[in-house]
């Protein structure tokens, strides 16, 4: 058996579990019924010359399932903050008060519940991708040991196996979370 086998298996199922996180969290980002302030952690403001998260900037809250409430700690944000919300892809026109900026978001139709399963099962699909290359990495490791003498042909053969059993379980969890966004996404 080549001398850093653990060290492959434990960094190609590092890699896997950091790709099930990065669906996880474009996961919470999507808003299925209920509004999530994770929608707006994509969104920067210029901030004194830096481009700065508005969770970094103020409080966020969702009072009630369609709305964000904005409260911004310092009050002269609250234009560049407006600013930054209108250029993105959130789809919602801030409101404000001079203090604190509301976002009132449209009911999701029917329509639009299924443009989002279909950038769910997208995401899904990226993310079984990524895990089918990390596998073609890995194994091409083996097949380079055995090559090399390094590995035997029944030690590539046993790799091989237990390569394939991370990738199914990895497909499984990535299947069940896609499933249960569906379910989320498609609840009235």
């Amino acid at each position: 058996m080549i001398k850093n086998y653990d060290e492959i298996m434990l960094e190609f199922h590092d890699s896997l579990e950091k790709r099930v996180s990065r669906m996880k969290y474009e996961f919470t980002i999507i808003r299925a019924g209920r509004v999530n302030s994770k929608m707006l952690d994509k969104i920067v403001v210029n901030y004194y010359g830096t481009m700065t998260p508005i969770n970094q900037m103020a409080n966020v809250a969702v009072p009630e399932g369609r709305m964000i409430v904005i409260s911004p700690w310092d009050i002269s944000t609250v234009k560049e903050i407006n600013k930054a919300i209108q250029s993105s892809d959130l789809g919602v026109t801030p409101t404000d008060d001079g203090r604190i900026i509301r976002l009132v978001f449209p009911s999701v139709t029917e329509e639009k519940r299924k443009e989002i399963v279909k950038d769910v099962k997208k995401i899904a699909e990226e993310t079984r991708i990524g895990v089918r290359n990390e596998r073609k990495e890995v194994l091409e490791k083996f097949k380079s040991a055995e090559k090399d003498k390094k590995m035997t042909e029944d030690e590539h053969k046993s790799a091989s196996d237990e390569v394939q059993k991370i990738v199914d379980k990895f497909n499984g969890i990535i299947d069940k979370l896609a499933d249960e966004k569906e379910k989320e996404i498609m609840e009235v």
